[in-house]
């Protein structure tokens, strides 16, 4: 197979064993630890340690429930504040479970997770169409790239700045075939790659910024949105399909819902489009909101930029 040179790639190197890394070497044996308990053990770890965190963590306590605040203005106070407490475990709970999707052998990775609504890809591929996954922010990200198991992918990917941490999470995140790409590559060899038949992984929830963006509604409130996606179902030939993955505490298992296709989509309409796009990403967040990533700054542009939300 030709080398794909616009991919992104990067190896372990001899420093990481420096004495810089020791804690981040502590961390994974950690996470090694909790990959061998059952899953139903480290669920009760994680509803200690996500107390823990939203109590220290007050910068990111201070976002989740503002957003929560904005997205859910019918709920009680008390119902604010459980939302809020279910949200962080479940955060948690995700970063335990890191070790289990990036190093568990795939025969028994695959007992940790199912996907719900795969008849919808097959029918799109069936039909000759490419397939989009307009992917939500769920807490349980890991969970979605399972997908790469029985589908060729394609994706971005954010570096982190702990070299470390940053080949640790590639390793995990592309052992099952997917390829992913940094932003700064473009959207040519995504575009390439969907053409071809590999499934795209997009997550197009976060807040870039003015000049990228329009405004579209996401939970009632205007959220700077980038209109991009219409423009690649457009040139793919691609069915958009809206997908979130949730955790199901009772049976201990991860599920991918993945939804029927956005009809008469796209429209031609980039504000048009946004707004669909925005709609269908409700649906999906709706699926499991409390494991939504309502950490991150999601309002923090603003159509007013004396109106600051954080």
């Amino acid at each position: 197979m030709k080398e794909n040179k616009s991919a992104y790639k990067t190896r372990f190197e001899w420093s990481y064993l420096k004495p810089a890394y020791w804690p981040s070497w502590l961390a994974v044996f950690f996470l090694l630890l909790v990959a061998l308990l059952p899953l139903s053990v480290s669920d009760k770890l994680a509803y200690l340690l996500g107390g823990l965190a939203r109590r220290v963590n007050a910068k990111r306590r201070r976002i989740a429930r503002r957003n929560i605040e904005l997205c859910f203005p019918s709920l009680s106070t008390e119902e604010k504040k459980n939302f809020l407490r279910r949200n962080f475990r479940a955060q948690i709970r995700s970063v335990l479970h890191y070790g289990v999707f990036w190093w568990m052998p795939v025969p028994i990775l695959k007992r940790y997770f199912e996907i719900r609504g795969q008849e919808y890809i097959e029918a799109s591929r069936q039909a000759g169409r490419s397939v989009i996954l307009l992917t939500a922010h769920s807490v349980a990200l890991e969970a979605s790239l399972a997908i790469s198991y029985y589908y060729p992918v394609t994706g971005f990917i954010k570096t982190i700045k702990n070299k470390l941490t940053n080949w640790l999470v590639f390793c995990g995140r592309s052992r099952l075939g997917a390829v992913l790409y940094r932003r700064e590559a473009g959207l040519r060899p995504i575009i390439k790659d969907v053409r071809a038949g590999q499934v795209l992984l997009y997550f197009v929830d976060e807040d870039l910024g003015r000049e990228r963006s329009l405004f579209a509604p996401f939970f009632g409130v205007e959220k700077a949105t980038v209109p991009v996606l219409g423009r690649l179902a457009d040139i793919c030939n691609a069915d958009v399909l809206p997908c979130m993955s949730c955790y199901d505490e009772k049976q201990h298992k991860y599920i991918i819902n993945i939804m029927p296709p956005i009809d008469d989509f796209p429209q031609g309409d980039d504000s048009l489009d946004a707004v669909k796009m925005n709609q269908y990403l409700e649906r999906a967040v709706n699926l499991c909101p409390e494991q939504y990533f309502w950490t991150f700054k999601l309002f923090r542009t603003r159509p007013d930029e004396d109106d600051k939300l954080y």
